[in-house]
């Protein structure tokens, strides 16, 4: 996929936030790389650049990083570990969206661990 249509994907993901969510949003920067650098890997503890899809990189406003002045939080979704495990058009769209909210969710201050049992919960 051309960069431009995955970042497209992306912007759109943003776009249909709930307003709520989307008010909030602060001093962050959404950006598209083809894969993540072994310092981001490192970070998180991965060893394999096609594990991890995204990655928020910052002070979560929970824990008072909306009130610091300081660099801008960002997210990073990774174009090409998505585009290696999903196929379709359809099934890359849908991961985009997933990974934006999963990562706005950790700008919020949602751990891995809240947002698995709230997975689970929904599937229920």
């Amino acid at each position: 996929m051309r960069r431009e249509k995955f970042e497209e994907l992306v912007a759109r993901a943003l776009d249909d936030l709930p307003q709520e969510f989307q008010q909030k949003l602060e001093n962050i920067a959404v950006v598209v790389e083809d894969w993540p650098s072994r310092d981001q890997l490192a970070e998180i503890g991965l060893r394999h650049r096609s594990e991890l899809l995204g990655l928020y990189e910052g002070t979560p406003l929970a824990e008072g990083g909306g009130h610091q002045p300081m660099l801008p939080h960002k997210i990073t979704i990774f174009q090409k570990p998505i585009e290696r495990i999903y196929r379709s058009e359809e099934e890359i769209m849908r991961r985009v969206g997933e990974t934006v909210r999963h990562e706005i969710a950790h700008y919020f201050g949602i751990s891995d661990e809240r947002l698995r049992e709230m997975e689970q919960q929904k599937g229920r």
